[in-house]
Parts: structure tokens; C-alpha cells; sequence
């Protein structure tokens, strides 16, 4: 193997788990940090190590399964994103009182912006309430480098260690140094302690009071200090850096000219911060800029308020993403540097996301809306949320919720005499991770309304990682598979049938069905069954091609087809212009011929 590698950030993430003994790690897929768990396994594989990898069926059932392998004495990671903390924040309080015995990672991976996620969320407050130390990678060399370095902290103190990544480190791409992996031989052993692995309340307060310690003692704890990047810089001002914008702020400073008149730390540990470290900014200088995404965490810790210019103060951006230009704004107004800046050209504008052509979960949504066309429509996460293009999509908020909103509005409008219907979608993924439990209180609760759980045989959005109901592990191997159709009977719902949306009037016909049980009789669940186009390891997914066209002499410029079905190979040349197919975006699912209502899309036969 070479010595230096271009890799992906979470692709240097994983090398350095291999390279450091990682036994067990578990993840469930979520962006930016979905290729940490599979590039693992590829490494595993070339390096034919001792490891053993799963996805979860949610975070809180990885974590806890990763931690229990820390327990044992082995080396372990879990990795998630910053909202699937979230899930996995119960076990997260408990583990850092406990603590581990091997090295146990938490990586979560931030997503300032927020480019695929609900929130902006900084994991470090997480880390933060949960009494644990975090460490934040400026680049994927780093975030290789803190692994070692979070193994080892995690070790010295017996406490869990996050590393959090962001987006821009995630999915950067770097010139990555590449070890030897040396075989970890440490055996798993369990010492049975009930005092600190089964603590009662009494206990948990001499764990809090033990934690408290550890905390003071890693706020000494020498590798982990801050690092002085240009030593020879002096002044009165310094700016402090952590995570990607240490890379950026860097390269700024040297454009400027500053390099050699600012001192510039990068902090690698955010939380808790060397007390030394904060003495010495108070003792040194008169005016501190912090720079940090997403809360002011570092700046927070400095005693001394009125010294320090961040989020607190305004000067630095408390959303978003802190981009190199806007650093370059912020320390040239810091410095009284003068700041010229080219003018650039006005971006383009970009076309709005939309659901695949042929994607199953569009004709889903069509259904939906024929059958329901006053409904109000609760979704979830996943590529299908894009059913808002449709006017198929009122409301999300989290994995699972589609089900608890539609019992929320059921709630709100039972006692009405025009109660609307209530049609709630989830994908099959979010079926497992979050969904069961509140579909069982919907049956308790006797909520009217219908689930549609669109099932594509795979978590989609993230890269089609299986899900329990795929049959398949993370590197192929056959796993037993669960029945979502008997999932669902389990959980006492009476009316629960399968269908295929590309069969367009059968499944219209099916949604009517379950809306008209709803309202008279209960819950109602359709499982809408066609595998994702993208995921071209199912047969299932190469169905045969129906060749389309639009017949001129019968559009007559409505429109209607890309305006409710807005299937991306549906165009046209203009306003008044009639559709037409483009045959490089079609991919021949023929559900078009099913929406236009002056059947002007006919099916010209089978076969490219």
C-alpha cells in the first residue's frame, strides 16, 4: 500500500479507526457521516482485521451497542449525525457517569448550513451537557489524527470521547498519510461491578462526583491542549480557532498579510477547555476573537466576557456556515485590515430538488392525492419529504413523527363535524428506526387516519444502505429479513395491505379503500412496495421499459402533468408550449400515462 492516499474525510476517519484497533463499530446512516461505517468495512477487508460492523436499526440502539463493547475492554465507535444524537442522547447521559474500560468513540458529524438536515445543531453543547470531552478536526488529517487521539484520551480517563466533523470535513477530499495496522490483541473481559454498571441513584451521585474530576483533570490533559500556530506572531489580540474554521482562518490571515502580527490558537479540544489555556488568554491579551461553528462553545468558557468578540458579541455569525469569505470580513474588521474584494458574477439560478424520474414514492404521492385531495398530509425524513414539491407533504419534523402528527391532528379535529382525512407517509427505514412504537399508540388511541409506509427496500436518501427488511448486511452478507406486513398486524392494526404505485389505478383504488376504513373504523396502513431505481443490486428494480410519448394533436399546453407530477423527464420549450418526453431522464416506469388527464401520453410498447 502507498504511503499517502487521496481520501474522502470520513474515508480518513475509518482509516484511522482500522489503524488504531477499532473491534466493533455501529452506525445508522445519516449525512454527512454515512460513508464513515461502509469505508470501514472496505478497509476491514483489505486489511483482513478483527472488526465487527452494523448498521442499527436507530442511533440509540448503536450506541448502545458500541458502548457495551467499550465495556468489555475493546475498542469501539459509533458513529451518527449531529440529529441522530438526538436518538441516542439517553444512553449518551448515562455513559459518560459509568464511563468505559476500552476506548469508546462517538463520532457525530455537524452540518452547518444546514445542507441535508433539519437543524444546525452543535453537537459540542451535547457534549457539553453530557459531561464528556470533544474533539473538533479541522480537516480529514486531522480528523485521521484525533482518532489515536481520542482512543487515548478515552483510555487515560475510562470516559467516552466525541469527535464531531462537519460537513466541509466530511466531504473533503485530502492527501491522506497512510500506517500499518497492528494487530490489536487485547481480549473483551467484563468485570462485573453493579456499582457502576447497574448504579442506583445513590451511586450515580459518586459516578457525577468521579466525572466532575475526570473533567478537571482532561482540562490539563497536555495532548489535547490548544495549539499556537504561528509562535513568532505578537500583538495584544489574538484569534482563537476551532474545527474547519481553523483551515479557513489560517489561509486568511496569510492572504492578508496577518500571519506574522496576529497570534492565531487552534483549539483541538472545545469542551472542557485547558484552564491553563484560558488563563493565559486573559492574562495575554486585551481582545480575543473566537471563530467556531455552530454555538459559541469556546468563547463561552473564557471567563473573562468583555474581552472576547464572537457569536456573543455579533461578530460572528450565529447561522450558517462560516465560509472563508466571511472570516476574511470578520478579521479584517477585527484587525483594521482594508479589504478589497472583485466583483463576481451573479449566481445562477438553481432548479429546486425533486424526486428521481420513475421514483415510486411520486406515483405514491399521486395516489395520495386522488384519493385524499382534502387531506392533510403528515411526512417524515427522507428523500420523500421532496412530496412537498407535490402538495403531498404539510408537515415534518423528525424520524417517526409523520404517525405521532397524524394522532396530533386527529386529536385537534375529532370533535368536528368535517373532520379532515389524515394520510401520514414514512419510508420503511423510518418505519424501523422511529416508527413502530407511536403506530402502536395510534392503536391504542384508535387514531383515524392512514399510513403509508413507502417501502423501496433500502435507506435511499443516504446511499441505500439495507434496512432489516433488505436481507443484507453491510458487506452482503444474507441476514434474516422482518416482515413489514407482519410488523404491522403486530402492532394491532386491522386493515393493512400492499400495493405496487406504478400500478396507478389499483393504488388509488387501494387509498380510497383505507381512507374510507379510517374514518368509519381505525388506523388504516398501505404499504406502498417498489424498490428504490437507484439500488440496481435488486432484480426487482429492472422492470421492463414502457416506451412514451406525448401525442401533440392531444396536449393542449395544460401543463398539469409537470405541474402535480413534475417527473423530471417530463418538459417543455415553454409556457404555451406542449410536454414533451426527454428520452435521456426517462426511465420507462410509465406512470405519466396514468396523469395526464386529456390522455395525451400514450404507450408506445415495451423495450428501449
Amino acid at each position: 500500500m502507498n504511503n499517502r492516499m487521496l481520501m474522502l474525510g470520513n474515508q480518513a476517519i475509518s482509516r484511522g479507526l482500522i489503524e488504531n484497533g477499532c473491534a466493533l463499530a455501529t452506525s445508522y446512516p445519516g449525512t454527512p457521516a454515512s460513508e464513515i461505517l461502509p469505508s470501514l468495512v472496505e478497509w476491514q477487508q483489505a486489511e483482513n482485521t478483527r472488526l465487527h460492523a452494523q448498521w442499527a436499526i436507530n442511533e440509540k440502539v448503536a450506541f448502545e451497542i458500541a458502548y457495551t463493547a467499550g465495556i468489555a475492554g475493546l475498542r469501539s465507535m459509533v458513529s451518527m449525525k449531529q440529529v441522530g444524537l438526538n436518538v441516542a442522547s439517553d444512553p449518551l447521559m448515562s455513559a459518560a457517569y459509568m464511563g468505559t474500560v476500552g476506548g469508546f468513540l462517538i463520532i457525530c458529524a455537524d452540518d452547518p448550513g444546514p445542507h441535508s438536515s433539519q437543524t444546525e445543531q452543535d453537537s459540542r453543547m451535547m457534549a457539553m451537557m453530557a459531561k464528556i470531552p470533544v474533539l473538533d478536526p479541522d480537516s480529514p488529517v486531522q480528523a485521521k489524527d484525533m482518532i489515536a487521539m481520542g482512543y487515548a484520551l478515552s483510555e487515560a480517563f475510562e470516559i467516552p470521547v466525541m469527535i464531531r466533523p462537519t460537513t466541509r470535513v466530511c466531504h473533503a477530499r485530502q492527501d491522506v498519510a497512510v500506517s500499518p495496522v497492528v494487530p490489536d490483541d487485547r481480549k473483551p473481559a467484563f468485570e462485573k461491578n453493579p456499582a457502576r454498571w447497574a448504579a442506583t441513584p445513590k451511586f450515580r451521585f459518586r459516578l457525577h462526583q468521579s466525572l466532575e474530576q475526570k473533567l478537571s483533570d482532561i482540562a490539563r490533559y497536555a495532548p489535547t491542549a490548544p495549539i499556537r500556530c504561528n509562535p513568532d506572531a505578537a500583538g495584544t489580540r489574538a484569534i482563537v480557532v476551532s474545527g474547519v474554521a481553523a483551515a479557513h482562518t489560517r489561509d486568511v490571515l496569510k492572504d492578508l498579510g496577518l500571519w506574522d502580527r496576529m497570534p492565531l490558537y487552534q483549539v483541538l479540544q472545545p469542551f472542557p477547555l485547558h484552564r491553563e489555556f484560558i488563563d493565559h488568554l486573559e492574562t495575554a491579551y486585551s481582545q480575543i476573537l473566537v471563530i467556531e461553528e455552530s454555538t459559541g462553545v469556546i468563547e463561552m468558557q473564557i471567563a473573562d466576557r468583555h474581552k472576547v468578540r464572537g457569536k456573543a458579541s455579533g461578530t460572528v455569525p450565529s447561522v450558517g456556515e462560516i465560509l472563508p469569505e466571511t472570516i476574511e470580513a470578520i478579521v479584517a474588521e477585527f484587525t483594521g485590515t482594508p479589504l478589497s474584494r472583485p466583483m463576481l458574477p451573479a449566481s445562477p439560478p438553481g432548479r429546486r430538488p425533486t424526486l428521481c424520474a420513475g421514483c415510486p414514492h411520486r406515483a405514491s404521492f399521486f395516489a395520495i392525492k386522488k384519493a385524499a385531495p382534502r387531506g392533510i398530509y403528515t411526512s417524515d425524513i427522507g428523500c420523500y419529504t421532496l412530496g412537498l414539491n407535490l402538495g403531498a407533504v404539510d408537515t415534518f419534523i423528525c424520524m417517526g413523527a409523520a404517525i405521532s402528527q397524524a394522532a396530533g391532528f386527529y386529536q385537534a379535529f375529532r370533535s368536528e363535524p368535517k373532520r379532515p382525512d389524515i394520510v401520514a407517509t414514512l419510508g420503511d427505514s423510518t418505519f424501523f428506526h422511529a416508527g413502530i412504537p407511536a403506530l402502536i399508540d395510534a392503536v391504542v388511541q384508535n387514531v383515524r387516519f392512514v399510513l403509508v409506509i413507502l417501502d423501496n427496500r433500502t435507506t435511499a436518501m443516504t446511499g441505500n444502505q439495507p434496512t432489516p427488511s433488505s436481507g443484507r448486511g453491510i458487506d452482503g452478507e444474507p441476514t434474516i429479513t422482518v416482515e413489514i406486513e407482519k410488523l404491522v398486524q403486530g402492532c394491532g392494526i386491522g386493515f393493512c395491505k400492499t400495493g405496487d404505485p406504478y400500478d396507478v389505478p389499483q393504488f388509488i383504488s387501494l387509498v380510497k379503500s383505507a381512507v374510507a376504513y379510517s374514518r368509519e373504523t381505525g388506523p388504516a396502513v398501505i404499504i406502498s412496495r417498489r424498490p428504490c431505481l437507484l439500488d440496481r443490486s435488486r432484480a426487482e428494480t429492472r422492470h421492463p421499459f414502457i416506451r412514451v410519448r406525448v401525442a401533440q394533436e392531444d396536449c393542449d399546453a395544460c401543463h398539469y402533468c409537470i405541474q402535480h407530477f413534475e417527473c423530471p423527464a417530463l418538459i417543455t420549450d415553454g409556457k404555451d408550449k406542449p410536454v414533451r418526453i426527454d428520452p435521456a431522464g426517462c426511465t420507462g416506469c410509465g406512470v405519466c400515462v396514468h396523469v395526464c388527464p386529456k390522455k395525451a401520453i400514450k404507450i408506445l410498447g415495451t423495450g428501449q
